[in-house]
C-alpha cells in the first residue's frame, strides 16, 4: 500500500525546489539481485515519476552562488542494509539488516551540474537543511536518514562530452562524500591520461583506507527490467491539493536568510548563520521580536546560546534559558542593571539550575555597581596597591591600562559598569600625572 504521508511529504519537496508535480504518476517493478530485499524486487517509479525540472540554488566557496537542476524525484521503497565491512564481520563473511525494508524513499536525482567534489558537499548540505525546514527528514546521514549515492564522470578540457560514469556507495557524511569525489575524479583522470578506458561500475567507498573499490558493474536502467507495479494504482494530483500543498510550506532558508538581511539589517554571516537551522531561527526571531536591538539578539544566540546548546548536549529547544529568559537578560545589560560579563555567568547558571534571570541576579548579589563613589574608592585601592604599574602608565605605557582595568572588575567582583569605571580609571590616571 502506499503510505498517504508521504505523498504529502513528496509534495513539499516538489514545491519547495521548484518541481513540476505530474498529474499522474506510475509505480514500477525494478527487478535484479537484490541481497537484502527478501521479495526480490524494489517498488519504484520508472517512466513517469512523481515530479521533473526543479532546481536548488547552492552558494559555493567562493561565494558565487549557482544552480543545481533536478531532474526527478521519485517515490520508491528502501532496501534492507548489507555489512560487508571486517568491522561487523570477518572477510569470507556479509550481514543483511533487514529492518528498513519497505521503508519509504525519496529519491532526488540531479542533473550533472556540481562541478566539484567541494560544491557536491555544499549540494547536500543544502538538502539536509531543505528537508530540516520542511519536516519530512531530520537528515542525519549517519543514521542513514539522509544518503547519498555520487555519480562522477570526467571530460577533457574544451570538450563538450562527459565521459563514462562511476558510482560511489556508502558515503554517510559530506565529508566522505568530498573525499570520496576528488579520489575518484583523480583516478579517473589518471586513467585516461594513461590511455586506459573507465569503466561503468559502482564502487564502495572505504573511509578508513580513503580507497574506492570495485562493488559490481553499474547497470543501465534496461537491467532493472522494469515493468508496471500491479498492486498499486497511479497516483492521481489534481491542483486543488497541489494548491494546499503549497499554502502549507515555511518561510525557506534562502528567503529567511535574505528576509533577515533585510528586515533586520544583519550581515550576510549571522543572516546564514541563524537561518541554517529552523528551530535556531524560530528561537532568534522569538527574542527579536521583544529586543530593539537586533544585532546584540543575533551575536547572543549566535554565540552564548549555541555555545550553550553544545556544551549542554541539548538542542536549543530544550534549553532553559528560553527566548523569554533571553529577553530579560538582555533587557537587564540594556538598562545597565548588569554588565555583559555577569550576563554570561547568569545564562550559564539558567541552563544549569532553571532558574528565571532576575532572581539568580537578585540572590546573588550580582547588580551592577554605578555609583560613581563606590567605583572610585575601589579605583583607589588599585592604584595604591599597583603604584609601579601606574608609575608605568604615566610614562607611556598604554598597555597597562587594561590590566588596571582588570584589577578594578576584580575588586567589584565582576559587577562594576565597565563603560564607567573606564571613564573613572582614566581620569584618576590623569590626576596623578597632572600631581
Amino acid at each position: 500500500m502506499l503510505n498517504r504521508k508521504t505523498v504529502d511529504f513528496a509534495a513539499r519537496l516538489a514545491l519547495a525546489t521548484g518541481c513540476t508535480i505530474n498529474a499522474k504518476s506510475l509505480f514500477a517493478r525494478k527487478n535484479y539481485f537484490y541481497p537484502d530485499l527478501p521479495k526480490g524486487y524494489q517498488i519504484s517509479q520508472f517512466e513517469q515519476p512523481f515530479c521533473e525540472k526543479g532546481r536548488i540554488i547552492i552558494d559555493t566557496a567562493s561565494g558565487e552562488p549557482y544552480e543545481v537542476r533536478i531532474r526527478r524525484i521519485h517515490l520508491e521503497e528502501d532496501a534492507g542494509k548489507s555489512m560487508h565491512h571486517e568491522t561487523y564481520v570477518s572477510a569470507d563473511e556479509s550481514l543483511v539488516d533487514l529492518n528498513r525494508c519497505g521503508v519509504p524513499l525519496l529519491e532526488l536525482v540531479t542533473e550533472p551540474d556540481v562541478r566539484a567534489p567541494e560544491d557536491a558537499a555544499v549540494f547536500l548540505s543544502h538538502l539536509r537543511q531543505l528537508v530540516r525546514y520542511l519536516e519530512i527528514c531530520d537528515g542525519n546521514m549517519e543514521e542513514g536518514s539522509l544518503r547519498c549515492d555520487a555519480n562522477i564522470s570526467v571530460r577533457r578540457r574544451g570538450t563538450a562530452t562527459l565521459g563514462t560514469k562511476t558510482e560511489l556507495k556508502n558515503m554517510n557524511s559530506f565529508r566522505h562524500v568530498e573525499r570520496a569525489l576528488t579520489y575518484e575524479y583523480a583516478r579517473q583522470c589518471a586513467l585516461l591520461d594513461e590511455g586506459q578506458e573507465v569503466l561503468q561500475e559502482t564502487l564502495l567507498w572505504d573511509p578508513g583506507r580513503n580507497v574506492a573499490v570495485p562493488m559490481r558493474s553499474k547497470e543501465f536502467s534496461h537491467d532493472y527490467r522494469y515493468f508496471p507495479e500491479p498492486d498499486l494504482l497511479p497516483v492521481m494530483i489534481d491542483a486543488g491539493w497541489i494548491e494546499e500543498q503549497r499554502q502549507q510550506l515555511p518561510e525557506l532558508p534562502r528567503a529567511k536568510k535574505e528576509r533577515y538581511q533585510r528586515e533586520f539589517a544583519l550581515p550576510a554571516y549571522d543572516a546564514a548563520l541563524l537561518s541554517e537551522d529552523a528551530d535556531v531561527a524560530r528561537y532568534f526571531e522569538a527574542v527579536a521580536a521583544q529586543v530593539a536591538d537586533k544585532k546584540l539578539a543575533s551575536n547572543w544566540v549566535m554565540g552564548e546560546v549555541l555555545r550553550a546548546c553544545k556544551e549542554s548536549g541539548k538542542s536549543i529547544s530544550e534549553l532553559a534559558m528560553t527566548p523569554l529568559r533571553l529577553v530579560e537578560l538582555l533587557e537587564m545589560v540594556s538598562r545597565s542593571e548588569i554588565n555583559a560579563a555577569v550576563a554570561k555567568k547568569i545564562l550559564e547558571e539558567v541552563v544549569r539550575t532553571g532558574h528565571a534571570p532576575r532572581t539568580l541576579v537578585a540572590e546573588g548579589g550580582m547588580a551592577q555597581i554605578n555609583d560613581d563613589a563606590a567605583l572610585r574608592r575601589a579605583i583607589a585601592r588599585v592604584l595604591q596597591q599597583q603604584a609601579g604599574d601606574v608609575q608605568s602608565y604615566l610614562q607611556g605605557n598604554e598597555k597597562v591600562f587594561g590590566f588596571l582595568m582588570g584589577l578594578v572588575m576584580k575588586a567589584t567582583s565582576g559587577r562594576a559598569n565597565p563603560k564607567t569605571v573606564t571613564t573613572l580609571l582614566r581620569e584618576a590616571l590623569a590626576d596623578r600625572k597632572r600631581s
